[in-house]
């Protein structure tokens, strides 16, 4: 790695609040309105500027616990942005999925710790509100690049930006013609409290920091070489739903010219209700903080509480299988999260931006049960069929017929690829996040992070990943039209598949085809047989 230290003198910089440039003789050094960051360069991409850690908000700790976030104050200092920052705090979980065994290298790096640990994860921090930027070396004053600002997955108790298979660096060194950016955010009980002693608006606190991200992205991009109104806010599974969740609660200013929500919408219904605030009392009550009818002095007796005791509280409960489970996601307040987005869009509540809408053929078999007594046989699969159905191919159709009724542009696709460098196991196939990776350009990477061969790399593979790179870059550029331009007909269109328009990846040794969603959305609406290895 090559971090260029070169200091720029303090005449250079104009006042805080416009001080957003880059040096033509220190590319690696930007200034922003919060501060001025030093990344480097990795050898293995050596034109790819990487700043691993920048922070977007003030740290939510002590009496800011469960707060929202604050803005990061306007400041010239210098800072180095060179190792990525301690993601969010979360719980690993003592019980094997596919996720702590056979592919670990979705989830945060743990730098030693087990990932069936059973304790909360070294490698988090209550300080953990940062993002990291990707960006081309060979940039100009004048440059106007796309950006994506991608949210992590982790069903909202876990993910961050230290993980290895959303690391794009392999993306932009190919192109050179965008910028990606990844943020933490906070999740589980850190970010979805629901505490009777906070205000009912600030409860989702996890929601508030995606958007001071993308304010902070909107407002400091353009020193980094990238469009400000050019921004597609991208996320995946629970970052997906966040998107779409963000989408409606900022609909009349989104700050994005276009939506990826790729295997997560708000249609989910992940969204629940806990009017007595039972969860967090009862968790307030096991660590010492039993103060019936006094919602003030739990809270303030909570925000004393050391943040690992209280991550082991709940996940060692659930880990041991204690009936009535405590939660800690989004919850509907009516402010920034809602019950039921099919109505809120209804009354156009929600961004008329293009959208794309995307699953992936065996989404479940990966968040099945996971088989440990029979590793090489794999789950039931009618059963999983019948979870990718009910849990994603309808919230992509009723997404969909959401967005076509307020007559957004909607492109939608399938992933049904499934290679050895991401798939260990054949039942697997194209299970949820397999198309990450050949989306950020790590499909190459060894599986687990453990050192080991990585399997083979096809040329047919490598077609896909760069084409489904191709494509996407074509959204982020021009939302409208970009996919048009390519071929790629948007939901309708009644130019294509009976209007139905889809493109598959990866079926059937084609590279991409164009199909009807409803191969896909019948399953759903009509009750058809489901096919999760689609040809």
């Amino acid at each position: 790695m090559k971090p260029l230290n070169l200091l720029l003198p303090l005449s250079l910089f104009h006042t805080a609040a416009c001080a957003i440039s880059t040096s033509i003789d220190d590319p690696l050094t930007v200034r922003t309105t919060t501060g001025s960051y030093t990344g480097l360069l990795d050898d293995q991409f050596p034109n790819v500027r990487q700043f691993r850690s920048i922070p977007y908000a003030q740290p939510p700790i002590g009496k800011q616990r469960w707060r929202p976030p604050v803005a990061v104050t306007p400041s010239l200092r210098r800072y180095f942005s060179q190792r990525f920052p301690p993601s969010c705090p979360q719980y690993q979980s003592k019980t094997l999925t596919a996720w702590t065994t056979n592919i670990s290298d979705f989830s945060i790096r743990l730098y030693g710790q087990s990932y069936i640990a059973g304790a909360m994860s070294q490698a988090s921090s209550e300080d953990c509100l940062y993002l990291a930027i990707w960006a081309p070396l060979n940039v100009t004053a004048n440059s106007t690049l796309p950006v994506a600002l991608f949210l992590p997955g982790g069903d909202f108790v876990g993910g961050g930006v230290d993980v290895p298979y959303q690391q794009p660096a392999g993306w932009v060194e190919r192109t050179q013609n965008h910028i990606v950016v990844t943020a933490n955010y906070r999740v589980n009980v850190a970010g979805f409290p629901w505490a009777a002693g906070i205000d009912t608006e600030d409860q989702n606190v996890g929601i508030l920091d995606q958007r001071m991200a993308l304010e902070w992205v909107h407002t400091n991009i353009g020193a980094f070489g990238g469009d400000a109104s050019r921004i597609t806010l991208w996320g995946q599974s629970a970052g997906g739903v966040a998107v779409d969740m963000l989408a409606h609660a900022y609909y009349d200013n989104p700050l994005v010219s276009g939506l990826f929500m790729q295997s997560g919408t708000a249609m989910v219904g992940v969204a629940r209700a806990d009017p007595g605030h039972t969860n967090f009392t009862f968790v307030a009550k096991n660590l010492g903080c039993d103060f019936p009818g006094d919602a003030a002095a739990e809270l303030d007796c909570m925000k004393q509480v050391p943040m690992t005791l209280i991550q082991n509280f709940i996940g060692q409960y659930k880990d041991n299988g204690t009936k009535s489970a405590i939660v800690f996601k989004p919850l509907p307040d009516d402010k920034k999260v809602w019950f039921n987005y099919t109505e809120r869009a209804a009354k156009g509540f929600v961004a008329r931006v293009p959208v794309l809408v995307s699953t992936t053929a065996n989404e479940l078999s990966t968040l099945y049960s996971y088989p440990a007594s029979n590793v090489t046989a794999g789950p039931y699969q009618p059963a999983v069929d019948a979870g990718t159905v009910g849990v994603f191919v309808c919230l992509a159709s009723n997404t969909t017929q959401s967005r076509i009724k307020q007559n957004i542009t909607t492109y939608r696709y399938e992933y049904a690829g499934n290679f050895s460098s991401v798939t260990p196991l054949w039942w697997m196939g194209a299970y949820h996040a397999s198309d990450v990776p050949m989306l950020f350009g790590t499909y190459n990477l060894p599986p687990g992070g453990g050192g080991e061969d990585v399997a083979a790399v096809t040329p047919f593979q490598t077609q896909v990943a760069e084409t489904m790179q191709d494509y996407l870059l074509e959204f982020m550029k021009d939302p409208e039209n970009g996919l048009r331009q390519k071929g790629w007909l948007p939901y309708g269109d009644p130019r294509g598949k009976e209007g139905k328009n889809m493109l598959r990846f990866a079926a059937g040794g084609l590279v991409a085809q164009n199909v009807s969603a409803a191969q896909v959305d019948d399953a759903c609406v009509l009750g058809t047989k489901y096919d999760s290895s689609p040809s």
